[in-house]
């Protein structure tokens, strides 16, 4: 029996779909995954303009709430762009700068692969726990261990 939409279930859920990749197989979904990524960082940048416009005092009423409005659609955007990244398979860790972790292995432990929008390709891994500032060569992946 699966349970989804419970919230006592829904991490289980989520832990069984997760994805691992091989370095190979997350650089094969680079094309896809930069095309989302390009518009989250656009939508991110969106979002911000419109927050700073609304801590404006100078905005009309009506002003305000057709910019409130737009800034309500580009969130769920936002949210759809960050869906579909999940769908593949990688977590977006900072919006403003399209950094992506996908979940892969290292002498036989869960690590990160990790990819910057503006890199060719993942190059880099790091430990769950050391993030972006632990980002190691992948030279130095051992994904058979």
């Amino acid at each position: 029996m699966e349970e989804t939409g419970n919230p006592l279930y829904g991490d289980v859920d989520v832990a069984r779909r997760r994805r691992t990749f091989t370095l190979e197989q997350a650089n094969s979904s680079l094309p896809l995954v930069r095309r989302i990524v390009a518009d989250v960082v656009g939508s991110c940048r969106e979002i911000a303009a419109m927050r700073q416009r609304l801590a404006q005092d100078s905005l009309t009423l009506s002003g305000r709430e057709q910019l409130e409005a737009a800034a309500e659609h580009q969130e769920q955007v936002f949210d759809a762009l960050v869906d579909e990244l999940a769908g593949i398979g990688c977590e977006l860790k900072d919006p403003g700068m399209g950094l992506i972790d996908f979940i892969g292995r290292h002498d036989g432990r869960d690590v990160y692969l990790c990819w910057r929008m503006g890199e060719d390709r993942v190059a880099w891994w790091h430990e769950l726990h050391t993030g972006f500032a632990g980002r190691q060569p992948a030279s130095t992946l051992n994904e058979q261990g």
